[in-house]
């Protein structure tokens, strides 16, 4: 689409200079290791310094540029319409637990912005849920009598006066918004001041417990700790946590427009489908809009650039756009009960910490979850542990997405292999990427703007899903748990570990 910028790049990663900290080149010994460099794993690995130990950060890629290189970025405790559902499914001291908890990762989040002194554009703003369905009034009238049970402060709102339409809404006071890389740079200065090391590129690909922990690396180096923490977007170790079948993953997509239409303030997020998350943000002094939605299953509905076009229709039918900035899509887990997990990774592995699952809302959960995995490694008591931690079974909420979000990953691994493939390879155009037959065969194709093919197997390597184009980001995904592959089949989420086969590449 000629409105769109060609390939999508993340507002916040193109306007933050990578920090290119080293890679791993020997074996090394450590207090603590952290595998992720994301807001989890920096934020606990500062916490855990400023505590006095020892501690060392790995990432597969470069920190940052995973799912909090790619968020909203908006900092707030309204995650949708949750606390109703809490309340009935969990009851209200606990639903409070969770309340409590993103409200004081905002408020740590607050207080680090003003100890370390750190520009990042935090503001404080009120954050909106609003719906223009009249079956979704109810429920915002539902939610809004949660806020009273659990004293939250808000208002509820009939036919707000906004430039976009609404028919009802409710607030939640005195949340905010940031620019989380430029807040999690100076995070990152703060730890490796205080001794702390990071390597980037460096994957853990296996761990084994002696006195210590031994995390083997893809290079084979090996890193010796007393406390593993697993904070990567899937865990790259599973060990009986089942975290494939109990966590799906969800695609979202972003636009950051030019817009001359003066904004009214705050954070905005409607109830129906499809769903329409609204911000400011700010670029070298000009106001930008972003605009985000379309959330589906990863691998699984129609053609990804799709998406950016619904969201770049809404944009001009209520913000006249003057320019398409960025454009980007990001991938979250969402768990069978929308609770993160953070704690022990299972009942066989209890010793090992991971922190996932964070459900589009990983400014507030990512540092509640860092909060806790730091009391958990000094021994310190967390209320939130109980209710986040991997090894809990909420009964009525577990069963029923269990059985639902398994029967629709065998309902596409069984379409997958019936698929008719009549297409060539040699049809392709540049920059056009498809499902093909090759050598009588299904696979996947991708001509690049050179006119060269790029074609791999198609069966993921995870579970024997067939993968799919994904023509908005150029990458192939599996619709079964959300596994993705570039267009050489080399991985780029999990939980995959292996890459697609390649059959040709000229």
């Amino acid at each position: 689409m000629a409105d769109l910028p060609q390939f999508p790049q993340s507002y916040w990663s193109a306007s933050t200079a990578s920090k290119n900290f080293p890679t791993l080149t020997d074996h090394c010994s450590t207090e603590v290791c952290i595998v992720g460099g994301g807001i989890t794993g920096i934020t606990t690995a500062y916490l855990l310094a400023k505590a006095g130990m020892e501690v060392t950060v790995i990432d597969a890629n470069e920190i940052f540029s995973g799912t909090t290189g790619h968020t909203t970025a908006k900092v707030t405790a309204q995650h949708g319409l949750i606390y109703d559902e809490f309340i009935g499914e969990f009851g209200l001291n606990k639903a409070k637990i969770y309340y409590d908890a993103q409200m004081n990762a905002l408020n740590f989040i607050r207080n680090t912005v003003r100890d370390l002194q750190i520009d990042c554009a935090l503001v404080n703003e009120d954050a909106h849920i609003f719906t223009n369905a009249d079956s979704a009034i109810e429920q915002l009238q539902k939610e809004f009598q949660a806020y009273q049970a659990l004293g939250i402060d808000g208002d509820y709102i009939d036919q707000p006066s906004w430039s976009f339409p609404a028919k009802a809404a409710i607030s939640m006071k005195n949340q905010a918004s940031f620019h989380p890389l430029q807040y999690l740079t100076k995070v990152t200065d703060a730890f490796v001041n205080l001794g702390g090391k990071i390597y980037e590129f460096t994957a853990a690909v296996e761990v084994h417990k002696e006195e210590k922990f031994k995390i083997k690396t893809k290079s084979e180096f090996i890193i010796s700790s007393e406390h593993l923490l697993v904070c990567s977007h899937f865990p790259f170790v599973d060990r009986g946590g089942f975290y494939f079948a109990r966590m799906h993953p969800e695609r979202s997509y972003a636009l950051a427009i030019k817009t001359n239409l003066p904004y009214p303030g705050g954070l905005y997020l409607n109830v129906e489908h499809p769903s329409r998350s609204i911000r400011q943000i700010n670029y070298q002094g000009e106001s930008l809009l972003l605009i985000v939605g379309e959330a589906h299953t990863t691998g699984r509905g129609e053609s990804t650039i799709v998406h950016y076009e619904n969201l770049l229709d809404y944009a001009n039918q209520y913000f006249a756009p003057t320019e398409i900035k960025y454009r980007w899509a990001t991938q979250d887990l969402e768990t069978i009960d929308k609770l993160p997990f953070v704690g022990p990774l299972s009942l066989v592995s209890g010793e090992i910490l991971v922190a996932t699952g964070y459900r589009k809302w990983g400014m507030t959960n990512g540092t509640a979850a860092a909060l806790l995995l730091h009391d958990l490694v000094l021994g310190k008591n967390n209320a939130y542990g109980d209710l986040v931690t991997p090894s809990r079974f909420n009964t009525q909420a577990s069963l029923k997405n269990i059985f639902s979000e398994n029967v629709q990953v065998a309902k596409e691994l069984i379409s997958g292999k019936l698929e008719m493939v009549l297409r060539d390879a040699g049809d392709l155009q540049p920059d056009e990427g498809d499902v093909v037959k090759y050598n009588g065969k299904r696979a996947g194709a991708y001509r690049d703007q050179d006119g060269k093919l790029h074609i791999v197997d198609t069966t993921c390597k995870h579970f024997g899903c067939e993968v799919m184009w994904n023509s908005g980001d150029r990458t192939w995904d599996c619709p079964c748990h959300g596994s993705r592959y570039n267009i050489d089949g080399e991985v780029m989420e999990g939980p995959t570990k292996k890459p697609l086969k390649k059959l040709f590449d000229q």
